[in-house]
């Protein structure tokens, strides 16, 4: 471990200052299909039980109708976490008749591309500017795209820590919001250099329905007549088959500092791109897309990790991380764990808040372009290959096996949750360090491996094998209805959000193409698209 690295765990071990590890905060945002009891996307609009998706915090769609998302409050501890994420279901749940949720981040058999229902968010002119947006992508990328379901992780460190590691640093010439800005994008640096342990520790999708490649060229094995797969692949969610753009392909912005970023971002939503140029905005009098520029928005833009700021009424993401800094950043590489009935566990989290700790508190040198291109190279590796044995990855030029580089980086990693535990005076976070480490010493232990295997041992397609968990999940859920209160808290929250979707689309003025150029001079209101 580097000077640099203990240090800092030294001085926020002290117990003045060890408190502040438990204030900082966590959420869930956990994708979703809704399917038939065939295992057949359901194609029914979202349901009113549920409340409006346009206005309803915690129970919403993605892309899709059909693409249901949950969002937690944000807690201290991620084990709360887990209860909201948990009680979400459960109502959820107790809304959807016949139908389920689908346990796997590659989709189930899915219709033709024209029947996949794009999300309706009302007649407002936010509203419509979201299924406006998603018109786009369906054009930029495809719908089947649209249809890949992920675990976004949110983590923030308490604001007072940077404040404690600033002053340990000397660092007097700068402000606290740039040192913690700067912190957050040190920690991005790392997390891009290291996250191709999390795809070999906790991918999840290395199989996926023929269907869902329709027309498309690829590399895959043929498992069975209906599924595809690569033998050590541990999510091919994240490889080359999924969400993917030559419009982005140049668009890399460098996370060697916010300012860069942030202009990367400003030129992609502000330049036009020829052959979205030539699909043009409007269709037979329609909006098919908010622009041709190269990304509609920000969020456009694919990234396994994001630097957040909450947003102000009349502010686009890249203004508020302009004028504030960086809050919170998001991790977007997460698979759907097939074997957890919430998508993931309280181990992974508990893993992930130490990972993510190591990242903010290790030496993070700037990135030259030699070494983004090798993070980039380590990453498709270990999606692709992950489980392949001896596989060899590049570290500053020189080959080094994912095993010999996972145990190490575990040991750096264990410093941080050991702190974590000390805080709370338990050992959650080193036994979750530990199954990773049993992971890279037996592979057959990652849940990739697991797909492949319960897959054989019941002679299943990928699809019959994801339908099978997700009808087991069901189970586990109905069987565990939501209490009183918790029923009385969602179906409140759904009325109240049904009641302000009606409030926005009866008080708004003006026409939609005088909101759409508001919002192009960046004068829409608070409501993210």
């Amino acid at each position: 471990m580097t000077n640099y690295y203990t240090r800092r765990l030294a001085l926020l071990g002290q117990e003045q200052h060890r408190g502040l590890l438990s204030k900082g905060l966590r959420g869930i945002e956990r994708e979703t299909l809704r399917v038939n009891p065939d295992g057949k996307l359901a194609l029914t609009p979202h349901p009113r039980a549920l409340g409006a998706a346009l206005t309803q915090p915690q129970i919403t769609t993605d892309y899709s109708e059909s693409l249901l998302e949950f969002i937690t409050p944000p807690e201290n501890d991620v084990a709360l976490v887990m209860e909201e994420l948990d009680a979400i279901h459960r109502f959820v749940f107790a809304q959807l008749g016949d139908e389920m949720l689908w346990s796997d981040s590659m989709p189930c058999e899915l219709p033709d591309e024209e029947q996949i229902p794009i999300g309706w968010y009302g007649t407002s002119h936010i509203g419509m500017l979201k299924h406006v947006y998603r018109r786009g992508l369906a054009l930029r990328y495809g719908k089947r795209m649209q249809c890949i379901a992920g675990i976004h992780y949110n983590y923030s460190l308490a604001e007072n820590i940077w404040s404690v590691l600033q002053s340990e640093a000397g660092e007097a010439t700068c402000t606290t919001k740039s040192f913690q800005s700067d912190g957050y994008i040190a920690l991005i640096r790392n997390f891009r250099r290291y996250s191709w342990l999390l795809m070999y520790l906790f991918g999840a999708s290395p199989a996926l329905s023929k269907n869902f490649l329709v027309g498309r060229e690829h590399n895959l094995k043929t498992l069975d007549d209906e599924t595809l797969y690569l033998p050590f692949a541990t999510s091919l969610r994240m490889s080359d088959l999924g969400y993917q753009s030559k419009a982005q392909a140049n668009l890399t912005p460098h996370y060697n500092n916010l300012d860069s970023y942030i202009k990367s971002l400003a030129r992609a939503v502000s330049q036009s791109y020829p052959p979205y140029e030539d699909i043009g905005t409007h269709r037979d009098g329609e909006w098919i897309q908010i622009n041709t520029n190269i990304l509609q928005i920000e969020n456009e833009y694919y990234s396994t990790i994001r630097p957040k700021r909450v947003i102000n009424s009349g502010e686009r993401p890249i203004q508020a991380l302009s004028a504030r800094g960086v809050q919170y950043i998001e991790v977007r590489c997460m698979d759907i764990d097939p074997f957890e009935p919430t998508g993931i566990s309280l181990e992974t989290g508990r893993f992930l808040d130490a990972f993510l700790l190591f990242c903010a508190l290790d030496d993070s040198p700037c990135t030259s372009d030699e070494e983004s291109v090798e993070n980039v190279e380590n990453f498709a590796k270990a999606v692709k290959e992950g489980r392949r044995p001896g596989l060899e990855l590049q570290y500053n030029g020189s080959a080094i096996t994912l095993q010999s580089w996972g145990l190490a980086l575990l040991e750096k990693i264990s410093a941080s949750a050991t702190l974590l535990d000390a805080q709370r005076e338990d050992t959650q976070h080193g036994d979750a360090l530990e199954q990773q480490r049993r992971k890279l010493l037996s592979p057959e232990l990652t849940p990739s491996a697991r797909v492949l295997a319960a897959m054989q041992e019941h002679n299943e397609t990928f699809a019959q094998f994801a339908l099978r968990q997700s009808k087991q999940h069901a189970a586990q859920f109905r069987a565990h209805p939501p209490s009183v209160e918790e029923n009385a808290y969602f179906t409140e929250m759904a009325a109240k959000s049904l009641d302000d979707q009606a409030q926005i689309e009866q008080t708004q003025t003006g026409d939609f193409e005088t909101f759409v150029a508001a919002y192009r001079a960046s004068t829409l209101g608070n409501m993210s698209v």
